[in-house]
């Protein structure tokens, strides 16, 4: 459970944001396609598909920060700096925290770099 109120962080705890961003990656891309070919014309205007890909890109996000927020405060809010590799409860939570706050944070950048070009690219050639 990703978003839930778990005590111990799992590795479906790990891959939460990944996901977030492969799906929004994947919905973001079929959308344009299919916009695109069903104009039908290689000059056809993304136009209209923008607000949708923002507002995906938005939900996206919102997913992805609560992930991160989750992580970092299995981390502790970084109240401990790493390493945590001793073997005990504590450093396994603090390094899994760690880990996943990093894998949200390059989720995040990777979710916006997922919607950039629909706001560079004007048609669908």
């Amino acid at each position: 459970m990703v978003f839930g109120l778990r005590r111990e962080p799992d590795l479906w705890f790990l891959i939460g944001s990944p996901t977030i961003w492969a799906i929004h990656f994947l919905v973001c891309y079929v959308l344009a396609a299919i916009h695109c070919e069903k104009a039908g014309m290689g000059f056809a205007e993304l136009a209209p598909i923008r607000l949708w890909i923002l507002g995906l890109t938005g939900i996206a996000l919102v997913f992805v920060f609560v992930s991160g927020f989750r992580a970092w405060q299995h981390w502790g809010f970084g109240a401990n700096r790493p390493p945590h590799d001793g073997d005990t409860p504590e450093d396994r939570r603090r390094f899994m925290g760690y880990a996943a706050l990093l894998i949200s944070a390059l989720s995040f950048v990777a979710v916006v770099f997922t919607a950039l070009p629909i706001f560079f690219i004007a048609d669908c050639r």
